[in-house]
């Protein structure tokens, strides 16, 4: 490859993040109906230094999850402030599912690690043009 053409590994990282955001909005979203729902299904923590109701943190879920969801389909669609929003929304995305760490461990760490690597894909290639 010369200098001065594009390289195709950001826009593949792009879209590649844009469907993390879906997957992981997916998910959220899922976990967040399965709180709302039938909130007995997850263990509750005596105890613990976030202890909301388990129907708030599915609350928190859903609509994060439904936002994420939004943010990727932007990203998919070539929107430019799309990225940005993803990137803070992932981070949103990862605090809250430390805080749910006690309720949900692997799936948490799971998504955790999922929002680190959309953060990383959608802001380590924003200086190139990818549209």
């Amino acid at each position: 490859m010369s200098y001065g053409q594009p390289s195709s590994i950001p826009v593949g990282a792009r879209y590649f993040a844009a469907l993390l955001l879906l997957i992981a909005g997916l998910a959220q979203f899922f976990q967040g109906l399965t709180a709302v729902v039938h909130d007995s299904y997850y263990a509750v923590v005596n105890n613990y230094v976030f202890s909301f109701n388990i129907a708030t943190w599915g609350w928190i879920h859903l609509i994060l999850g439904i936002l994420l969801i939004l943010s990727g389909g932007f990203v998919l669609a070539g929107q430019t402030w799309a990225r940005l929003l993803g990137a803070v929304l992932a981070a949103i995305s990862a605090v809250s599912l430390f805080a749910w760490l006690p309720y949900n461990p692997v799936g948490a760490t799971i998504l955790i690690a999922l929002d680190v690597f959309v953060i990383w894909a959608l802001l380590a290639h924003s200086h190139h043009e990818t549209s």
